[in-house]
């Protein structure tokens, strides 16, 4: 990102910890670690990669973005301006300009209400007049290249990818500038999830549209995504240009994530194994999170949180091997 242009999202020192019942722990209070001092920027007409394995933050990063979660810590820019500071009326403001794309669309659709109806939902409570929400809702079905006499059918008479469709047209409706995607194709087959990376790529040139993509699918996010974060126990452990992090990655997690991604016609790749068990959420350690499971550790991994070391342009590694700038062997 140039420093003459302002990102429209800036994530800065983002945490959040959940209380967990003292009944569990012997009567003494103790908390999850769910997101730790997370940072990074997205820029107008950018997609963000948010990867890891299951239960790293990455669907909560992303609700404490919009503040569904109240983060317990850190600061939120959506262009310059506070977003941890805004009162509801002012957060009800906001989150016209940030939607949401869940996994699974059936549970985020009222299977009582037709799709027409769910489209229109944002717009009425946003005070939208009738005539101006029938035409909306023929444009919106009209960029997810879906039939306009669907606006008259049920959730259940769809199929997997369809529902989708209509998913990211209600989240389109009040035209926001960021498009939160929360494993958006996870649960669709191969052949639909190609369609509706193509349809997301197209409204994103067509509406200039960033995107903050979470996945677990590596190979997904090297089709779609600009640039991208890699979470570990709550942590982004290295981000930058996709390019860079999948042709040149620098921390050892990183490595090992894209060494077990298989390649159609090649030989099986050496998997750099991860040893050892993932630490504790609730009592995590004092040093690197994920020294517990790496074969390059060293003392100094397991007593200090190695920071943030810049191994290139606009990408960073949260290693102490990186130091001296020179990644992992």
């Amino acid at each position: 990102m140039s420093g003459a242009v302002r990102p429209l999202l800036e994530v800065a020192n983002l945490s959040k910890y959940f209380p967990v019942s003292a009944s569990s722990f012997g009567g003494s209070r103790q908390s999850i670690r769910a997101v730790h001092d997370v940072t990074f920027r997205l820029g107008r007409g950018e997609t963000l990669g948010l990867v890891g394995e299951s239960g790293c933050g990455k669907s909560t990063t992303a609700r404490l973005v919009l503040r569904l979660v109240e983060p317990s810590s850190g600061s939120i820019l959506l262009d310059g301006d506070e977003v941890m500071e805004y009162n509801p009326a002012k957060l009800k403001q906001a989150r016209r300009r940030m939607q949401i794309v869940f996994q699974d669309p059936m549970g985020s659709l009222n299977p009582r209400r037709t799709v027409g109806q769910s489209i229109a939902e944002p717009l009425e409570v946003n005070g939208w007049k009738r005539s101006d929400i029938d035409q909306r809702i023929r444009e919106l079905l009209h960029d997810v290249e879906l039939p306009e006499s669907y606006a008259q059918r049920y959730p259940h008479e769809f199929s997997g990818g369809q529902r989708q469709r209509v998913a990211i047209a209600r989240a389109l409706a009040l035209k926001p500038d960021l498009v939160i995607a929360d494993e958006p194709v996870s649960a669709l087959d191969a052949s639909i999830q190609s369609q509706i990376l193509n349809l997301l790529e197209r409204l994103k040139q067509e509406h200039g549209l960033a995107y903050l993509f979470i996945s677990h699918d590596l190979s997904v996010v090297r089709h779609i995504c600009d640039r991208v974060a890699v979470m570990y126990l709550g942590e982004i452990v290295e981000q930058g240009p996709t390019a860079a992090v999948y042709d040149n990655p620098q921390h050892p997690y990183t490595r090992a994530l894209l060494n077990a991604i298989p390649v159609p016609g090649s030989n099986p790749r050496a998997v750099e194994p991860l040893e050892g068990n993932l630490p504790s959420a609730i009592d995590p350690p004092s040093g690197c999170a994920f020294a517990s499971r790496c074969r390059h550790a060293m003392p100094r991994c397991t007593g200090t949180q190695p920071p943030m070391f810049n191994v290139g342009a606009e990408h960073d590694s949260r290693c102490w091997l990186n130091e001296d700038g020179n990644p992992p062997s």
